[in-house]
């Protein structure tokens, strides 16, 4: 069938008709040849994927097959109960076994001091003497008022005796009617009298003995002594120094302490309270004092612990025959506190703490199953517990944090010294 061209696209005549050139021709070929290839790349690519994501697929649930198969190796750790001592180390202070501020007790002027600051005083031994004049002289006025006394009493006691023979000698006069018995009554009331005269002269006599016996004590007040064996801590009165015996104002002369022994005392916190009594063994270190040990017994506790603080005050009584303690220094105070309440060892490597609280993986059969344990004590590499877990159980150590309740594990032996 022959194809029509319209007039209007036929080629004139005596018109030259274009020519396609052999590039032309070429570059079409090309192009198609490259589009071809793009093609054949794009479903190359395709075909690469898709075997790789098969691939991964296959891969992704071979793993979660071995993953759900998987039996860990992990660490365990029995527990053990815990000592029956506690070892508890608290601060505290020293303080002196006895201390005593010596007051004047007698006014007067200071002759004589024969300590200082920091001399060592036996009990009994002379510290210093006051003198007073006066009260020599008062001594002397109540001895002779004491005479006096005694002197009065004497001729009372002449004239009882004098009123007793008179009414010897009248009463039977009186009797027979010889003498009337006015005469007999005024010789009886005049006995009583005399008897009477008596009683107070002797009162007389023992008030002013008693009297000479406070001016007695208040001269033995001069010479002020020491009350039992220390260490002259403070001092504040020398020779010349006038001194008042008030019982309000009295002039403060010295200050004592004995250092043989010395007090600890210490504040128990209400954990380790409960277990303190007096009897229990305790050690003293002071870190200026590196290297030794002062031992010593709780000997006092309070009946309460402190509002507060809920502590308990409880003292030591440390023996110090050296004198290396001093009173008023810082020290540290252990104390082996018997346990009131079991509890057990456990490592702190098992001790998992999550929104579930502190709890614990114990291994019973090849099988981890979760307790949850009440802290009491944090050791630093260990915790003491008081619930959750026994004696002899199996704790994992470092259990992974996908490990499930009920999840199948397996014992991991320790690691040897050499192999390390």
């Amino acid at each position: 069938m022959k194809k029509v061209v319209p007039e209007d696209r036929q080629p004139q005549r005596g018109a030259i008709e274009p020519e396609i050139p052999p590039a032309a021709n070429g570059l079409s070929r090309g192009a198609k040849l490259l589009g071809v290839a793009a093609v054949l790349a794009l479903l190359a690519g395709l075909g690469l994927g898709a075997w790789h994501y098969t691939a991964r697929q296959q891969q992704v649930s071979a793993a979660a097959e071995q993953h759900q198969d998987f039996v860990p190796k992990l660490r365990v750790a029995a527990i053990k109960p815990s000592s029956e001592i506690v070892a508890v180390t608290l601060p505290a202070t020293t303080t002196a076994f006895a201390q005593a501020n010596i007051f004047a007790r007698a006014s007067g002027y200071i002759d004589k001091r024969n300590v200082d600051i920091g001399d060592q005083v036996k009990q009994g031994q002379l510290l210093a003497h006051i003198t007073a004049p006066e009260l020599d002289h008062q001594i002397a006025q109540a001895e002779a008022t004491i005479a006096q006394s005694a002197a009065a009493l004497r001729q009372a006691q002449a004239s009882a005796d004098l009123a007793n023979v008179t009414w010897g000698r009248d009463k039977p006069l009186v009797d027979k009617g010889w003498l009337t018995q006015q005469q007999g009554t005024v010789d009886q009331q005049t006995v009583n009298a005399q008897a009477a005269a008596v009683s107070v002269a002797q009162s007389n006599l023992v008030a002013q003995q008693q009297q000479l016996n406070v001016l007695l004590q208040q001269k033995d007040y001069q010479s002020v002594v020491a009350p039992f064996d220390g260490v002259i801590t403070q001092r504040n009165i020398d020779v010349g120094s006038l001194v008042q015996a008030d019982t309000t104002t009295g002039t403060f002369m010295f200050t004592i302490m004995q250092s043989s022994v010395i007090r600890a005392q210490v504040h128990v916190p209400q954990d380790a309270a409960f277990g303190v009594e007096p009897g229990i063994a305790a050690k003293i270190r002071v870190p200026e004092i590196p290297g030794r040990d002062f031992p010593g017994k709780v000997t006092r506790i309070a009946d309460a612990l402190e509002p507060n603080t809920r502590t308990l005050l409880a003292e030591i009584d440390v023996s110090n025959p050296d004198g290396a303690l001093t009173p008023g220094i810082y020290c540290a105070v252990e104390l082996d506190i018997p346990r009131i309440v079991p509890s057990f060892n456990v490592p702190a490597d098992a001790i998992v703490f999550n929104a579930d609280g502190l709890r614990v993986a114990v291994l019973e059969g090849g099988t981890a199953h979760f307790r949850e344990v009440t802290v009491t004590r944090d050791l630093g590499t260990s915790v003491e517990v008081s619930e959750g877990v026994q004696a002899g159980d199996q704790v994992i150590l470092n259990p992974p944090v996908d490990l499930a309740e009920g999840g199948k594990v397996e014992t991991r032996p320790e690691l040897t010294a050499s192999s390390n």
